[in-house]
């Protein structure tokens, strides 16, 4: 029976989320049940696509990506695949009705990966636009569940905390996308004489997003708010100890919180959100 088959997607989903992220693993789960599936399978796909680009070194990368694009539009075409990831996601795309075209510039972006080595302005906006922005699209469409209003006002928000998302990450593996995959994402910035001056810079955008997306995050419907939340709350705490390192720090190393300070979040997050205090 397919059901079988899409139990065994759906489970594939959840495996590679945990698998790659605590964080959002965590705040997931803290979404209502019914919309944790839909945003397992979305981040399974991203995971999919990151891992051609930033891990595949012996393999035809270009090859592997333009494969997926054309697996996973026909995915949802046919409504099946036998790939589990893609065939989680077809089916989150397919029953909440999320927009083509978000998923083509995600890709876009992961194809400015195989080449781009150094972003101007407008590069580095169109690579946040699809790497981080249209997945909170994508996440916002499963909640708020066709609903073309609540969609629009909360539309901004959500991308904003998708790029603050991505430009933490951005700090975060400064070291590991400069020296391993000679990337620079921020423009107009010399990595090799990376200043404090620079990371103030980039940590002053970053915290105006953050404050941007908490205020679409306070009208969320319920069912998601909890868990949306929590991911906002490890990515701020990530983001704060980011802030206090210094930049030298920050290039040759890689600033991360322990799972044992998450579950500390988790649970004052948790009371904050009973409270009505986020």
């Amino acid at each position: 029976m397919k059901e079988r088959f899409d139990t065994l997607s759906a489970t594939c989903s959840k495996a590679t989320t945990r698998l790659y992220s605590t964080s959002f693993s965590l705040g997931i789960y803290f979404l209502n049940k019914e919309l944790r599936q839909p945003i397992y399978a979305i981040y399974g796909f991203v995971r999919l696509a990151d891992e051609i680009v930033d891990s595949f070194h012996d393999y035809d990368k270009a090859s592997l990506l333009a494969e997926l694009r054309q697996e996973c539009f026909e995915a949802i075409r046919r409504g099946i695949s036998l790939n589990p990831v893609l065939n989680s996601f077809q089916q989150t795309v397919n029953k909440y009705h999320i927009k083509h075209e978000l998923i083509d510039q995600f890709l876009k972006s992961m194809e400015m990966d195989l080449e781009q080595r150094r972003y101007t302005p407008d590069q580095y906006d169109l690579y946040v636009l699809g790497s981080a922005q249209v997945v909170g699209l994508m996440c916002l469409q499963v909640f708020t569940g066709g609903d073309e209003e609540t969609y629009m006002r909360l539309k901004n928000p959500a991308m904003k905390l998708g790029s603050a998302f991505q430009k933490v990450n951005f700090l975060r593996d400064l070291k590991a996308d400069y020296q391993d995959l000679s990337r620079a994402y921020f423009p107009g910035i010399d990595l090799s004489n990376f200043s404090n001056n620079d990371k103030a810079e980039i940590e002053k955008e970053i915290r105006e997003e953050f404050n941007e997306a908490l205020t679409g995050i306070r009208l969320l419907p319920r069912s998601s708010r909890k868990g949306v939340y929590l991911a906002f709350v490890y990515y701020k705490k990530l983001f704060h100890k980011i802030t206090k390192t210094t930049a030298d720090k920050v290039m040759y190393g890689r600033i991360r919180v322990s799972n044992s300070h998450k579950f500390i979040l988790m649970f004052d997050s948790l009371l904050r959100h009973k409270l009505n205090a986020l």
